[in-house]
């Protein structure tokens, strides 16, 4: 089956069609003599107003218990009030979630031991494009500010979107007619990173300002408009290790100590300083008409921009490769009598080694992403049926671009340590970065590295419920949606060779961090250095790299039939629904092709994949306040859709023939999986819930090499292969209650959950030692203790996540371990009066370092990072 944008538009013009009839058939059909159940599908709820902590876990625990499915819930107090400064640290304190922080702020999120690749992003229940290369959202790119409330939905239903298998985040925006506390909303304040506080030619200090307004033009019509606007400062230091040469992992190291076994020793290492300034703007904005209680029209879109303007200074040490062990014990460098180094468990983690290179770089980041969505839907009740039709477009850009100069020395001695349970170091016989030395060599040119990614999503979406009665077979609903999808990237790579031998001493600065202890960095206005150095970066006509451009055009087919049913059981009511959703995927892939360095040429491969995915949960209500759920469902997720590219490099010259490509023909994710909940809710805010859950994942996609035939020839071709599964085990708790039932404490409360995971699903790296898949932390925990009396507001947050396997940037093979994390977070807030409030924020208070490893084994340092304790303060006005 084959879906173009000439079906997508068709589609959209016979939901407008309808549209313009709605409002004459809400006129002309009367009203059932019983009011149909409410029809909307198991991803919308009703909007609940609410009012600070008490409000909110109030109106959360509602969704949740309203909820057909395995629902957690975030709602906001007013528009524009989610607390922290992206909608991924409000995610990561719910049940289950984790997330990974990026440039000190929380950022993409993995559900129930799975990680973002296999989280499904909803906005306003409709899928949306994303600024990633594969399909997985960063979430700080939608500004919390705009955000009334979030689903997560960890079981399945048939009319769920799917490709969430490890779940369903969906963000929602206010509607006008529905929104019910104050209609205008203004917040400003600052922020402020410690990290940054003595890094040179830098102030860590930021803002944040939004405005939101809420109207009712009439009875039956309103409108909603929210601006935006962030400047983060985040300046901080990081120690990287640069990978091990290991025969496990493609390696080929040489024996050092001559015990006649090889030694694992690290390719090298960098110190580096960000000074980073981060703006971000947003814009959002809904209209709601509902002319009668017959028939509903909302609109809605949305348009955030982040742009990222970062200095960065690094020191690279053993970019020669006197780090490698290539030789082993007869290598020159740790055969010198001047060489000495650390072994543990047959992996080198410290050296000091002769004539190391020692390179220093003055370099430049640039990032700007924008994402752009909006969406009509409209609803009508005509007698004991109600339809639902909407019609979407979203697309995400993103371009940046690395621009450094390099100077390059070979000190006599020179070593690192990154030692366990140590701060990892460097050494040098002298100073490198002082400012009056700093050889330009020729070999080393100055470097510009970037990309363009472009993503483009439409899609169209009618869904019909038939009201039935009160028991048996409640409700029946049918539904079908279309999508067309073309993500594409282009890079950008190009040298320029220095024009003298050495920089100008007097355009240079020196200085060190008290982080890591290292040669000092050496800085300098980068366009000054970058004049002098090379004429300044000027991008040539060929600058184009076409072995890594790619682009992906997907078209998505799916239908679902449900039925919901009620009754008795042994005497007690009980709800469920019971469904299968049928999902068609046609992908085109394009990329390039190249065979022994030879010229590139245009491939592309087509590839179509059907799934019948059924579903079935159950509710059953066991007393007043209590509910026990069942599900049963087939899930899937599509491939990334970087990974479908279709471009490769080959080489057949020297046998074995080898490779590197994309994989166009992937097949999905797929799982079986099975929940288990029971909820207590024994107070208005109160909630006690235990949940158990097993995965059975029957395909998994991962990197590794494998044979493949080409044109005649089999290649040992290197790129994501889909390979098998495994199981996943799980239970979450969740408590929350105010202590309303202790007089003195009437006014305190706690929230907290904790959850555990075990699974034998491995990624496909190393081979000798796989890694739990990516997203499984065995324990994840959290504490709230809140205070409030109504005026004065005060949250003492902690949060505790084991290690767990994560993707490091944007490479689906760069896998690392994240190492456990405690973090402990504050707020407080006082309303000065019913209009004015006053908010303080400290986020990571105990100053928690963020470690990643390689291979799966700890004592081979990824990174060290300290990103510092945030501070806020910041004024609302409502009215």
């Amino acid at each position: 089956m084959t879906i173009n944008r000439k079906t997508i538009i068709a589609a959209g013009v016979s939901v407008s069609a309808l549209f313009a009839a709605a409002p004459a058939l809400a006129q002309t059909t009367p009203a059932p003599a019983q009011a149909p159940a409410q029809a909307d599908t198991a991803t919308q709820v009703d909007e609940v107003v609410v009012t600070g902590i008490r409000g909110a876990l109030r109106s959360a625990i509602g969704v949740k218990r309203r909820s057909d499915l395995v629902v957690e819930a975030i709602s906001s107090e007013d528009i524009g009030q989610l607390p922290n400064v992206t909608i991924a640290e409000e995610l990561v304190r719910l049940p289950g979630i984790n997330g990974t922080r990026d440039r000190g702020n929380q950022s993409q999120a993995a559900i129930r031991g799975l990680g973002p690749r296999l989280v499904l992003g909803l906005v306003n229940g409709r899928e949306v494009a994303s600024s990633e290369p594969d399909r997985n959202i960063r979430w700080e790119i939608y500004p919390s500010e705009i955000v009334s409330g979030v689903e997560v939905y960890k079981s399945q239903s048939a009319d769920l979107v799917s490709g969430g298998i490890a779940g369903t985040i969906d963000i929602r925006t206010a509607r006008p007619l529905d929104y019910r506390g104050p209609g205008f909303v203004g917040t400003a304040g600052a922020a402020y990173y410690d990290a940054g506080k003595d890094l040179p030619d830098y102030d860590p200090l930021g803002y944040r300002l939004s405005a939101n307004v809420n109207h009712a033009l009439s009875d039956t019509l309103g409108v909603n408009l929210g601006v935006t606007r962030q400047v983060q400062k985040n300046g901080y230091a990081t120690f990287e290790g640069w990978g091990w040469n290991d025969a496990a992992t493609g390696g080929s190291p040489g024996d050092i100590n001559n015990d006649g076994r090889p030694d694992a020793t690290f390719y090298g290492a960098q110190s580096q300083v960000k000074r980073l300034t981060e703006t971000r703007n947003g814009v959002n904005g809904a209209l709601q008409w509902r002319p009668s209680d017959r028939f509903e029209l909302n609109f809605d879109a949305l348009y955030s921009d982040i742009k990222i303007d970062e200095d960065q200074n690094q020191i690279w040490y053993g970019n020669n490769g006197t780090y490698g062990n290539w030789g082993g014990g007869s290598s020159w460098a740790y055969s010198d009598p001047q060489a000495s180094y650390t072994l543990i468990d047959g992996t080198v983690v410290a050296a000091r080694l002769p004539y190391a290179s020692v390179t220093n770089v003055i370099a430049k980041y640039t990032e700007d992403k924008t994402l752009f969505a909006t969406g009509l839907n409209g609803k009508w009740s005509l007698g004991d049926w109600t339809l639902v039709a909407d019609v979407a477009y979203s697309s995400a850009k993103r371009e940046n671009l690395w621009r450094a100069i390099f100077t390059e020395q070979y000190p006599s001695l020179a070593g690192v340590d990154m030692t366990p349970g140590r701060r990892p170091s460097a050494y040098a016989v002298y100073d490198t970065g002082n400012p009056a030395n700093q050889p330009l060599q020729s070999y080393r040119p100055a470097q510009a590295d970037g990309g363009d990614l472009s993503d483009e999503l439409t899609s169209a979406r009618f869904d019909a419920t038939r009201y039935l009665g009160d028991s048996g077979i409640t409700e029946l609903s049918f539904g079908a949606r279309v999508t067309d999808r073309t993500k594409s990237y282009d890079r950008t790579f190009w040298t320029q060779t220095p024009i003298i031998a050495t920089l100008p001493a007097g355009l240079l600065t020196s200085f060190t961090v008290p982080d890591f202890d290292t040669p000092s960095f050496i800085n300098g206005d980068f366009d000054a250095v970058a004049k002098a150095a090379i004429g300044g970066f000027v991008q040539p006509a060929n600058s184009a790299d076409p072995k890594s451009g790619w682009s992906v055009d997907e078209t998505v087919a799916e239908a679902y039939v449900k039925a919901k049913f009620a009754g008795t059981m042994m005497g007690l009511p009980f709800t469920g629904n019971l469904g299968a959703r049928a999902v068609q995927v046609d992908t085109s892939s394009h990329g390039q092709e190249s065979v022994n360095d030879g010229a590139y040429r245009p491939v592309s491969v087509d590839n179509d994949d059907f799934q019948l995915l059924p579903s079935l949960n159950l509710t059953l209500t066991l007393a007043e306040g209590r509910q026990l759920r069942f599900g049963l469902a087939r899930t899937m997720a599509r491939p990334p859709l970087d990974e479908l590219r279709a471009g490769r490099t080959l080489y057949n010259t020297t046998p074995p023939p080898t490779g590197t490509a994309g994989n166009p023909l992937l097949k999905p994710y797929i799982a079986n999986q099975v929940d288990l909940s029971y909820e207590w809710y024994f107070a208005p805010e109160a909630l006690f819930a235990a949940a158990v859950y097993y995965k059975d994942v029957e395909s998994h996609i991962g990197y590794s090499t494998q044979p493949v035939t080409i044109g005649g020839t089999t290649y040992n071709v290197t790129g994501p292969f889909n390979g098998g599964g495994g199981g996943i085990t799980g239970a979450e708790l969740t408590f929350q209650t105010p202590f309303s039932f202790i007089p003195a404490l009437r006014n305190f409360g706690i929230y907290a959950n904790f959850a555990y995971v075990d699974s034998d699903l491995k990624e496909f790296y190393p081979s000798n030692n796989p890694l739990s898949a990516t997203g499984l932390a065995k324990e994840t925990a959290t504490v709230d203790l809140w205070y409030s009396d109504g005026r004065l507001e005060s949250r003492l947050g902690f949060k505790y996540h084991s290690p767990f396997t994560v993707i490091s940037g944007w490479d689906g093979s760069a896998l690392r371990t994240l190492e456990s994390e405690k973090t402990l977070d504050f707020s407080t807030s006082y309303q000065l009066t019913s209009q004015v409030g006053l908010r303080f924020q400290a986020s990571n208070l105990t100053d928690e370092r963020v470690r990643l490893h390689y291979d799966n084994t700890e004592n081979r340092l990824a990174s060290d990072t300290r990103f510092g304790r945030r501070f806020s303060l910041d004024a609302t006005f409502r009215y």
